[in-house]
């Protein structure tokens, strides 16, 4: 299964000029912990709750606990140090911070005057559903592979001459640079076995044959997903919730990274000192999803959830700048191109659709001292699970009468089966309630999306927190620390096992959320 997919992966590179590839779907659904400061307090738990105005993003139903009015902010601040280890090297740490906004927004309650056990509610809430504020930084020596053989690979693939390559759209921009850069060159070769007349390939490793690299990636991303949603819920009899809430996401995504090799041989006539390729890449846009659900109270104590959404179908626009730098020793002048200098002077664009996984929750409570009297409740304990089916990641071409672009996203979208699996998130919390001041506790646990065992990409995080409620005013404030195990490729491979980078993370968010019933 693992060659399959690595295979898979290194594929994808001759199919088409630069575009998505299976990580920036996985970066799209794969969610972290928001809501206000209540909420995150108890690990994220909302599914049978309600009562809160984070219902709108988890179980819509919640809103319909609501008979009175409420407006509420939630400002926060989110802080993380992630630890990376490439090929057995030391780790190496990167930090970064920045400001946030919890879910924030309006709620009205609607009491029917009729009936004292019937009500509505509309709700009006904005959210930052997922935070790529992010850095991650590793390095390490290879003596196994350079990112050079999968452009290549690439080249080779095509069929084309090197001109053609140059000039062709069905080409990846960092290929056709590695070409302009004499990175990857055409070469006739003997004295390794076989004689290679014609091939696209690395110089330095045909010709080093104490073939040793120094590899270094640094990549920082910014931005997140912004939704606002609108959501209605009914009460009736004050046993049975639903509700439903459409969700307008709008994503702004941001990554600059550069990665560079280095000759770590200390031989001055090898063909090769260094390459490295940095690049920009932004996305921009917006989506539509649906939310539903449901709660049953059958005694005043006992609560149990469900809730289903939709996947959201986001229509994209990104753009690519890179700039590739060389020096090859005495092969050829230290040399430098840039993606406007292959492209008409223009930063290429790509408009295409995105399909996200399926979310399905289901969440149970048991409220301390249960009586109707909220006021009188003593606190409670609440848990939820949620399945996300990550594998069901669909990018579309969205380029208006074009199908061009078409046989690539089916071949990302085949890896993302591959390569993705459905995962089951964990959450769990509670609260204390003493009068007007309450205690809060929570741990949530996000399975790991990877189909491959070696991949862990798990995440935990562990959370407290305090609240003040008194005369329609309440002010909330928690801490939540995370715990988080990824990888990171540097490139891919489709005739070699492909090596990557291990990133353990750990962080926290403070968040305050204040409010006024009304």
């Amino acid at each position: 299964m693992r060659k399959s997919i690595l295979f898979l992966f290194g594929s994808l590179a001759t199919l088409g000029a630069w575009s998505q590839v299976p990580e920036d779907a996985l970066r799209m659904s794969w969610s972290t912990p928001s809501g206000t400061a209540r909420n995150q307090a108890i690990g994220g738990v909302m599914t049978s709750l309600g009562g809160d105005i984070t219902a709108n993003f988890i179980n819509p139903a919640g809103i319909a606990m609501y008979k009175t009015s409420e407006i509420v902010l939630s400002p926060g601040y989110n802080f993380f140090n992630n630890k990376s280890t490439y090929r057995g090297s030391a780790e190496t740490n990167a930090k970064s911070s920045s400001f946030i906004l919890g879910t924030s927004g309006l709620v009205f309650g609607i009491s029917d005057r009729y009936k004292a056990n019937k009500s509505s509610a509309f709700s009006i809430a904005v959210n930052r559903s997922a935070d790529f504020n992010n850095k991650i930084a590793y390095s390490g020596t290879n003596n196994f592979s350079s990112f050079s053989e999968a452009y290549a690979v690439e080249v080779a693939s095509s069929g084309l001459s090197i001109d053609d390559a140059l000039n062709s759209s069905s080409i990846s921009f960092p290929s056709r640079m590695a070409l302009y850069t004499y990175l990857v060159d055409t070469l006739t070769t003997e004295g390794f076995g076989t004689e290679v007349v014609g091939t696209p390939m690395r110089y330095a490793l045909q010709h080093d044959t104490a073939f040793l690299l120094n590899q270094s990636n640094t990549i920082e991303t910014s931005g997140g997903i912004t939704e606002v949603a609108i959501s209605f819920a009914g009460n009736s009899n004050d046993k049975f919730y639903f509700g439903g809430s459409l969700g307008v996401p709008i994503l702004n995504y941001e990554r600059n990274s550069v990665y560079t090799e280095t000759d770590a041989t200390n031989q001055s006539n090898n063909y090769f000192n260094s390459a490295t390729l940095r690049e920009r890449y932004t996305s921009k846009g917006v989506g539509v999803n649906l939310k539903l659900g449901a709660i049953f109270k059958p005694v005043n104590f006992i609560r149990v959830g469900a809730a289903i959404h939709t996947p959201t179908l986001y229509g994209l626009k990104d753009s690519y700048d890179a700039t590739m730098e060389t020096d090859l020793d005495n092969y050829n002048e230290p040399t430098s191109v840039t993606i406007r200098e292959l492209n008409d002077g223009y930063i290429p664009e790509y408009k295409y659709d995105l399909t996200s996984p399926w979310r399905f929750l289901v969440g149970g409570s048991y409220v301390f001292h249960g009586v109707e009297d909220i006021k009188q409740q003593r606190g409670f304990i609440s848990a939820d699970l949620e399945y996300v089916t990550y594998s069901s990641n669909r990018f579309k071409n969205g380029e208006e009468n074009t199908i061009d672009n078409q046989e690539y996203y089916d071949a990302v979208n085949g890896v993302i089966k591959q390569i993705y699996k459905g995962a089951l998130n964990a959450k769990i919390g509670g609260e204390l309630k003493f009068n007007t001041t309450m205690a809060r506790a929570g741990f949530a646990y996000y399975g790991n999306p990877y189909e491959d065992k070696d991949l862990d990409g798990k995440r935990m995080y562990i959370s407290g927190g305090v609240g003040y409620r008194d005369k329609g005013f309440f002010i909330d404030l928690a801490y939540v620390h995370r715990l988080t195990d990824d990888v990171n490729f540097p490139y891919r491979l489709p005739d070699k096992a492909n090596t990557y980078a291990e990133t353990k993370g750990s962080g926290g968010n403070v968040i305050v959320t204040a409010g006024i019933k009304f």
